[in-house]
């Protein structure tokens, strides 16, 4: 919850944040003080964000590591259509020895979420130009002497679409997406009407905002985000993309007014650099 924030907000306005409005606007979600100091504490020792002191205030903002995930993140959930593919698969192996189990594992999850599906033990491969983000995987957990990357056609003999339901469930991702556009269908039409009758608070639309990306980006951790021409016939993601965008457009402009009114800095922003920040927003922008 705290990543959707700073991606979603706190990086627009800045990206810092001092812990007493984090804690604030948390408690919209039923989070008491102790939890949310404990979850900071925790992402600050993982290396996400780093703690200033400012008189007897600390405030909290994302390191390097943390902006290229979060961007690297928006950068996935704003996209409304698969990119084009360009025909090559990228393919990575390694054999990283048992005494770097822990770097091992955590290795593996880093591939899945960035989108690649393993082949085989071992081998893993992706169709998405992730050349950068494998460069600083390695040079990150210090592998390499023990991992190889390839560029490569797929000659066969099977087809390149039976090599994706071999790395992975296509059909359960599709009925994933099937289940989010069943249940934020509706929600959708509910909330617009509310926010239109003037039945809904700005509080209430920063709580279903956050919620919405924090669902949303739920996918990130299981769609590989293939090319289109990978895809199947019926493929649901689009659908979801889209209705993602609209239900999010319309608790945008409320949603920001609750954040602005909990948000506080010791310095204060220059309104014009933070109206630009805000307004190029991924789903501000055209608005």
């Amino acid at each position: 919850m705290i990543f959707t924030l700073y991606g979603d907000y706190i990086s627009h306005y800045g990206n810092e944040i001092w812990i007493g409005s984090l804690i604030r606007l948390l408690e919209e979600f039923g989070h008491n003080d102790q939890s949310v100091r404990a979850a900071i504490s925790r992402m600050s020792k993982q290396g996400w964000v780093t703690s200033t002191k400012k008189g007897n205030k600390s405030y909290y903002s994302l390191t390097k590591m943390g902006v290229a995930r979060i961007e690297e993140a928006a950068k996935r959930i704003f996209k409304l259509k698969p990119e084009k593919w360009d025909g090559y698969w990228r393919t990575l192996t390694y054999t990283i020895p048992e005494d770097k189990r822990s770097i091992r594992d955590e290795f593996r999850q880093e591939l899945v979420w960035s989108g690649f599906g393993m082949l085989l033990n071992g081998c893993w491969i992706s169709p998405n130009n992730l050349e950068n983000e494998i460069k600083i995987l390695i040079e990150k957990y210090q592998i390499e002497p023990y991992v190889h990357f390839f560029v490569s056609e797929y000659k066969g003999p099977a087809t390149n679409e039976s090599l994706v339901r071999t790395c992975w469930d296509i059909d359960n991702i599709n009925a994933k997406y099937e289940e989010f556009i069943n249940e934020y269908s509706k929600k959708y039409v509910i909330d617009k009407n509310k926010i239109e009758s003037g039945e809904m608070t700005d509080a209430a639309c920063f709580v279903e905002r956050t919620k919405l990306v924090h669902e949303y980006r739920k996918f990130l951790f299981i769609d590989p985000g293939l090319p289109e021409e990978l895809l199947p016939s019926k493929w649901l993601g689009g659908h979801a993309a889209s209705l993602f965008s609209d239900y999010y457009k319309t608790l945008a402009e409320p949603a920001n007014r609750f954040f602005e009114s909990v948000f506080e800095k010791d310095n204060e922003i220059n309104k014009k650099d933070s109206d630009y920040e805000v307004l190029n927003h991924p789903y501000m922008i055209n608005k």
